[in-house]
């Protein structure tokens, strides 16, 4: 076992062994599951929230990861921090070179941002009311209520205002052909009635250009349902898919 995570501290997940350390001035986090497959899931932010997924694919031995670089909003700083834990948990802890990222709402961002870099080492997007439009969330300029503190701190992030946010064109949303072109398989749960993250304004995007094509894509909407609760109550269809894509 890698150092740091043996003389980690240990936590409970759902029964799980849990075990939380720093690598490069950030917490990461390992959950194990009981009988290891290699493979791995990687939830790039809010871990334990609406994790009925997480838990059954920890059930079905993928290890679970979780690297807190919060309110970096999918940056590239943020894409290169991700690269290096990426590099730590094949290099250090034998996970297979392929993860699945699990992007929940502006950790859509980071899971899709991520995936067009370094399409090479991601196998699956599962995107829950994801963030893929940040003239949406958290600027607001749509139909969307915004978010005003977040949107600050995403601008001075990224180096953008008010004025140049409206030509930013590194959006996910702007790079979807790329996904495809990827190949990279989806998975994406969103409800129709959010006021947060407007479905119409980032995942429908997604959703409609991916349904052009034979790429693979499981896609969910959830009639009358906000931005909360993310996920879904029964896990299978999603863990299916995810299982049958990841081991590609």
């Amino acid at each position: 076992m890698n150092e740091l995570l043996e003389n980690a501290e240990v936590r409970d997940y759902h029964g799980f062994e849990h075990r939380v350390f720093e690598l490069n001035g950030h917490e990461a986090d390992v959950i194990l599951p009981k009988e290891a497959n290699g493979y791995w899931i990687w939830r790039a932010e809010f871990l334990g929230a609406f994790d009925t997924v997480d838990v059954e694919m920890v059930r079905r031995g993928y290890t679970l990861v979780y690297y807190a670089i919060c309110d970096m909003y999918g940056s590239p700083e943020a894409v290169r921090l991700m690269k290096g834990f990426f590099d730590f948990c094949t290099e250090e802890l034998g996970l297979y070179k392929k993860t699945v990222l699990f992007g929940f709402s502006r950790g859509g961002l980071y899971s899709a941002n991520f995936a067009l870099k370094y399409p090479d080492c991601v196998s699956v997007l599962y995107l829950d009311a994801p963030v893929l439009d940040l003239k949406s969330w958290p600027g607001g300029l749509g139909v969307g209520l915004g978010a005003e503190r977040c949107f600050n701190e995403c601008m001075e992030q990224l180096g953008l205002d008010r004025s140049t946010i409206l030509a930013y064109r590194r959006n996910p949303v702007d790079r979807i052909g790329e996904l495809i072109e990827n190949r990279t398989p989806v998975a994406l749960v969103a409800g129709d009635a959010d006021l947060d993250v407007p479905l119409r304004e980032n995942g429908a995007h997604l959703a409609e250009a991916y349904a052009e094509t034979d790429v693979p894509l499981l896609y969910i909407v959830k009639p009358g349902c906000a931005h909360h609760p993310h996920s879904v109550e029964d896990p299978t269809a999603v863990a299916d898919f995810i299982e049958k894509y990841s081991k590609e």
